[in-house]
């Protein structure tokens, strides 16, 4: 796996897009200028925590502006996982019953508005650790594909902007003439017709959506909005 050495010439998408086709395992670390070091932690390529060396939304700022919980019980819970060395999110669950689906979303919220603060970051060194301790409060699931790459810039994106940029007549490999059966497209889709292809099939597909489907149904669901987020990754990535 190859990444450039300065964020100044990628992107925060098209890194976590390298990341998720080679599956890789370990932290991305984006060092500034000063010293600070934020990290993205990576499992087979799916982010499953997002470290900021800087101040961000907590979990309480998220709940709160949800009007989840109000001010007293975040406070209160809060004292309560810092004095017994506990992860907020776990105290809430398992002492104030709150119920775990929404601190699950809460987590995850927080986690896209600090990979949006990584986009904002002016030039960076960039490095990648293979040997590193995944941290205690990493996502299970992991954020999948169509959550952490969505919306992201890419560098391409720039380019494209250019009035230089000379247009190409791309070729396609196997893989991808494989990706647009799955997405039911013709050889002439556009990236519109890619991203419009992608997009209702995941309202077909996503477990999420489908509340009442037996366990069975939802794993086959799975499968199939992974082959599909797949083929989507394999044509825009």
């Amino acid at each position: 796996m190859q990444l450039p050495g300065r964020l100044s010439a990628t992107t925060l998408g098209d890194l976590l897009g390298v990341l998720f086709r080679d599956k890789a395992n370990g932290a991305l670390e984006i060092v500034e200028r000063l010293g600070r070091v934020h990290r993205v932690f990576v499992e087979r390529g799916l982010v499953t925590c997002v470290e900021l060396d800087r101040a961000s939304p907590t979990l309480g700022d998220v709940l709160r502006r949800e009007q989840t919980l109000d001010d007293e019980t975040l406070r209160r819970s809060l004292l309560r996982a810092l004095a017994q060395d506990r992860l907020h999110g776990e105290v809430l669950v398992r002492e104030f019953r709150l119920a775990k689906e929404i601190v699950d979303r809460a987590v995850r919220t927080q986690m896209l508005h600090r990979l949006a603060a990584l986009e904002k970051l002016p030039e960076c060194e960039l490095r990648f650790r293979v040997a590193v301790r995944t941290p205690r409060e990493a996502l299970d699931p992991a954020l999948g594909p169509e959550v952490f790459l969505h919306g992201r810039k890419r560098k391409r994106d720039e380019l494209d902007r250019t009035p230089s940029a000379r247009p190409t007549v791309p070729i396609e490999s196997a893989s991808q003439c494989e990706a647009r059966r799955t997405l039911g497209l013709p050889s002439y889709a556009t990236a519109e017709d890619v991203k419009r292809a992608y997009r209702e099939l995941v309202r077909k597909t996503h477990p999420d959506l489908f509340p009442r489907a037996t366990a069975e149904e939802r794993r086959d669901l799975g499968r199939k909005l992974y082959a599909i987020t797949h083929a989507y990754q394999t044509l825009v990535a």
